[in-house]
Formats: C-alpha cells, sequence, structure tokens
C-alpha cells in the first residue's frame, strides 16, 4: 500500500519579503563611491521584465533638409522611421543561512539579519559591476576602440589629453553629441595623476599653498567632461578554500561615453540598465531581500534577488581607449 506523505507549503509569515532589510540593501546599493554600472548606463526601473522600447535613425535627425519656401506652396516634408529593440531582466539570486545557535549567541538578535544584507548586498554590487565590465568595457563593443600609440605609462611621448580629444571630436562629429561621462579603472587613475603633463597643466592653476594635487575633478575639467569617475571595485577569483585572489575589476582602460542625464523617449544614450522593479516587493534596482525559515536547518534563509539587464543602446555613444597602460 502507497503511503502519501503531503508536505506542507510554505504560509506567509513562513517565507516573505522583507521590506526593513530590503531598504538596508537599497541604501547599501545606491552607495557609489567604488562602483560605477549604474552610472555609465543609468537606471531605468520597469514595471515588466520583458518589455520593448523604441529606436530612432540618428541619420535622418542629422540631415539638412530645410528647403526655400516659394509663396502659396507647401514646405518640405520630412519623416523618419521608428523601429524597436527589447530587453529581458534576468533574476539573480543568493542567500545565507543564519543558524538558530549563532542568533541565540548573538547580543541583539536582529544584527545577523543586518549583517547578513550587508554581505548579499555587496554580492549583488561586485556582479552589476562585472557583468558590466566583462561586457561594455572591451575591445568590439563600441563603434571605437583604440589604443594609443604611445601608452600613458610611457617615459616620455605620450599624451592622455590629446587621446581624450581625439575620442571627444570622433563622437562629437559622428553624432553630434560629445562623451559627458568618463570611467577609468584604478591602475589608469595611478598614471593618470602622476602624468608630467597633467600635473603640470593643473599645478599652474593652483592657488592653494602646498603641494599640486591632481583630482579627480580637476582631470575632468582639463578634459572637457562633465564627470569622470575611477571604478575601485575589486574581487577575489580564488575558489573557496584556495589562496585569495583579490584584483580590480576595471581592465586597463578608459571609456568616453555619453549618458542621458534625464532618459526618456527620444533621449540618447549609450546603454540602459533595465531594472525590474515591478518585481513583488523590488527596489529601484530591481533588487529584493526575503526571509524564510529553514526547519531542517534550523536556520533563517535571508536571499537576495535581483532582477536586471545592462543594454547597450548604441555604440556610437562610447569610445574606449583600449590597454592606454601596460
Amino acid at each position: 500500500m502507497e503511503i502519501m506523505i503531503r508536505k506542507a507549503q510554505p504560509t506567509p509569515s513562513d517565507v516573505h519579503v522583507n521590506g526593513p532589510l530590503t531598504n538596508i540593501s537599497i541604501a547599501f546599493m545606491q552607495d557609489p563611491r567604488n562602483f560605477v554600472a549604474d552610472w555609465v548606463f543609468p537606471n531605468i526601473p520597469v514595471a515588466k521584465q520583458s518589455d520593448l522600447y523604441f529606436t530612432y535613425p540618428r541619420g535622418m535627425f542629422l540631415r539638412s533638409e530645410m528647403k526655400k519656401r516659394a509663396p502659396a506652396t507647401e514646405s518640405a516634408g520630412i519623416d523618419y522611421k521608428v523601429s524597436n529593440d527589447n530587453f529581458f531582466a534576468e533574476v539573480y539570486a543568493l542567500h545565507h543561512d543564519i543558524p538558530d545557535q549563532r542568533r541565540s549567541n548573538t547580543d541583539n538578535p536582529l544584527q545577523p539579519d543586518r549583517e547578513a544584507t550587508e554581505l548579499l548586498s555587496l554580492q549583488a554590487l561586485i556582479h552589476r559591476e562585472k557583468s558590466w565590465m566583462t561586457a561594455y568595457f572591451a575591445a568590439g563593443v563600441w563603434a571605437n576602440d583604440p589604443t594609443p600609440s604611445t601608452l600613458w605609462d610611457a617615459a616620455s611621448g605620450s599624451d592622455p589629453l590629446a587621446d581624450i580629444e581625439t575620442g571627444i571630436s570622433t563622437m562629437g562629429e559622428s553624432t553630434g553629441f560629445e562623451p559627458n561621462k568618463g570611467v577609468m579603472g584604478r591602475p589608469v587613475w595611478g598614471v593618470i595623476k602622476n602624468h608630467a603633463d597633467i600635473v603640470d597643466r593643473i599645478k599652474y592653476g593652483q592657488t592653494g599653498p602646498g603641494a599640486a594635487k591632481v583630482s579627480i575633478e580637476a582631470f575632468a575639467q582639463l578634459a572637457e567632461i562633465d564627470e569622470i569617475r575611477v571604478s575601485k571595485a575589486i574581487e577575489n577569483t580564488a575558489a573557496e578554500g584556495a589562496t585569495d585572489s583579490f584584483s580590480y575589476i576595471a581592465g586597463k582602460h578608459m571609456l568616453l561615453c555619453y549618458a542621458a542625464p534625464n532618459p526618456g523617449l527620444m533621449v540618447p544614450s549609450g546603454g540602459y540598465t533595465f531594472s525590474w522593479s515591478g518585481y513583488a516587493g523590488a527596489g529601484p534596482a530591481g533588487q529584493r531581500i526575503s526571509r524564510e525559515r529553514v526547519p531542517l536547518k534550523k536556520a533563517d534563509r535571508v536571499e537576495i534577488e535581483q532582477a536586471y539587464v545592462q543594454k547597450l543602446i548604441s555604440s556610437d555613444l562610447g569610445y574606449l581607449l583600449e590597454s592606454v597602460i601596460s
């Protein structure tokens, strides 16, 4: 005789999206100091996991079509074709279990939940940064990706500002938009801020006492780019149990790009991050924290999910200076 054992389904009190923990995660995710992915590709919260968006032909908008109008005649006409593309926000997840014994041995029983949330949120940030760097901070993605004829850390002859100016004018001439953002890896910034030409340009404009300091803001002004950021995010590439191996996620490149200050219809941008905020209880970056009981482990499980996709919109609105240092 077969005996059927019916397993009880989790109740809403057993598994639920935890609002306070999600809020902690949102605050953690918005820390911009070391991570740049959502800054380069502006985040757009979307209600649906997948959808369409419209694309417009750049060439038609930049063609000169206005003509002289004779009396009692129609004006010259212009039209353009609208196409569309789509996005699909994949869901990524990770969990951390808090054993009852650890919680019972903690002075503040809620602290393990916060620690788990911060741990998982950091993992989510690393995932977003690495995903973007792998896909878009690399050769073969943007319309132009030259390597400087003289690398910027060469003993002599390099000219980072001239290389950047070439990128600015190349993008401006082909799109009508000059880059408003620049991104570089931390090793590249280490070379830039000590480059003799740049130090000389900045120190002669310095008014205060003391040694000349090349700040990232001063360099951005010198390069005539609205804002430049340095990706300082690191990761441990070693497998668990092996000797730790830490390295910067960003490569030895510098990207110049145009990113829409106010994303919207008919607003060009190098790329966007579509985050599924409509995923029940998710924040604007598509992330949510849930808690559930794991009876067999005598533990509480804290889980993070993030649903997003980083989408290239226009390869012409990016100019990658590839492998600028050795």
